[in-house]
């Protein structure tokens, strides 16, 4: 049986920074040897980290890998390569693709199709609509990370909003509910006076009107009053407004929360100015808001009201993103990057190492109860990351993996790069190359 020692490495893990190594036996971390104790330690390959980070593998909570039907833009595959050479070693997808996610035999056929041509740990969501509750309610806790709800505009029937389904999902779903949050009636209303502004030929800088606070704010107050009211583990995606962090609260730690957060990466990182320049291609639901609403997302992450970063990882082509407004979707690809923006604040003094891998790897480990994932710890699965924190490189079309072949983030430089990622004791991805035969395996949960 095969051996892997990661020798002389910054640790950083569970608010914590030491120095060590890492022993890797069967797809688990065998042994955590501090300082210069593994340098006493035999093993059948030895990686000397250089004074790099190495951090737990970050779990992505929110992508959209296109697989079934969009594959044009996206598949496991190639969304999963661009994931683990970012180090994202598991993500958990989501039910809008073709044909939609919304019965246990197309949830399985992903699983199954995952289990194939993942390079990454997976796990799927069940989609909820206003007519499958019986399905969602034979979802297993203990396979599946949660069941997701578009509360909010979305592609054919899975907007779900019929107050006695909502109400009938909330009160008996024994799972994480995972919500899209922005309310119809409002953002019908603001394209109705955007449109007579404008006819069709929109500026996207019209987007965080048409998709305004209140429309979020709305949609998640809802959402907050069912899961209070029934006691439901609801878990909020891609926050965008100042004005929702009223609805979250800070004074109570993750492991007794039955309401949770998430911001995304793009939200962070722009704000309404950079339409001007990006376009469409910022363009996401929710959508990027003003500079105030980037920085009271910024302050919920450090007081804790949200609790998980992720990407919401949602490629389409260059050409569909070059259309006019209403014909350019919402969305971009971002997990090659996500670990490296993140860590980007922490050269700006706003955040520190620990604070990201918390909000990228152990919150989202806790939060969905993952089974021995999330940590550096022994006896949990060897999901692992080399980074060296000063290694400046700048992302252009040259250096892309997603299979769209473009980012919101070309031209921006980061001063951290990925170098090593280990996916269940495996060596993935070692430096630009990648060993293809390895497969990720799919997420078990303790709910």
């Amino acid at each position: 049986m095969s051996t892997i020692l990661i020798t002389n490495a910054q640790i950083i893990n569970e608010g914590k920074v030491t120095s060590g190594g890492v022993l890797i036996q069967n797809k688990l971390i065998e042994r955590i040897l501090p300082g210069e104790a593994a340098a006493t330690v035999k093993a059948d390959q030895i990686i000397n980290a250089g004074g790099r980070y190495l951090i737990p593998g970050v779990i992505d909570d929110q992508v959209h890998f296109r697989e079934p039907g969009l594959t044009h833009k996206g598949d496991i595959y190639s969304e999963s390569k661009a994931a683990v050479a970012g180090g994202v070693t598991s993500f958990m997808e989501m039910p809008n693709t073709k044909p939609q996610t919304t019965s246990q035999t197309l949830l399985e056929e992903k699983y199954r199709r995952a289990s194939e041509v993942s390079l990454a740990n997976y796990s799927f969501y069940m989609g909820a609509t206003n007519d499958n509750l019986e399905e969602l309610l034979k979802t297993d806790p203990a396979k599946v990370c949660g069941i997701k709800i578009f509360m909010g505009a979305s592609t054919g029937n899975m907007l779900v909003d019929n107050p006695g389904t909502l109400k009938a999902i909330f009160s008996q779903s024994p799972m994480l509910i995972a919500v899209h949050c922005e309310d119809e009636a409002t953002i019908l209303h603001n394209t109705e006076w955007v449109r007579n502004k404008f006819g069709e030929d929109v500026p996207v800088y019209f987007h965080p009107v048409i998709r305004d606070e209140e429309a979020c704010y709305r949609s998640t107050s809802l959402a907050v009053d069912l899961a209070a009211k029934y006691g439901t583990r609801l878990h909020i995606l891609h926050l965008s407004t100042a004005r929702e962090m009223e609805l979250l609260r800070a004074d109570i730690p993750l492991s007794d929360k039955r309401i949770t957060a998430e911001v995304c990466v793009h939200h962070l990182l722009f704000d309404s100015r950079d339409y001007f320049i990006r376009g469409n291609l910022i363009k996401w639901n929710p959508a990027i808001k003003s500079a105030r609403d980037k920085e009271a997302l910024i302050q919920g992450l450090l007081d804790g009201k949200i609790d998980v970063v992720a990407t919401d990882h949602a490629p389409h082509t260059l050409a569909e993103k070059q259309n006019t407004y209403f014909k350019s979707p919402s969305g971009g690809p971002l997990v090659q990057h996500s670990l490296v923006a993140m860590l980007e604040f922490c050269q700006q003094g706003i955040l520190n190492p620990g604070q990201v891998v918390s909000k990228m790897c152990h919150a989202p480990a806790d939060l969905f109860r993952i089974d021995r994932r999330g940590y550096i710890r022994e006896g949990y699965y060897a999901d692992l990351v080399l980074v060296d924190p000063n290694s400046r490189w700048t992302v252009s079309a040259d250096n892309l993996l997603y299979k769209c072949g473009w980012s919101p983030l070309t031209g921006m430089s980061f001063t951290s790069a990925v170098t090593h990622t280990f996916v269940n004791g495996n060596l993935v991805y070692d430096q630009g190359r990648f060993q293809e035969q390895y497969r990720g395996m799919r997420l078990s949960f303790g709910q």
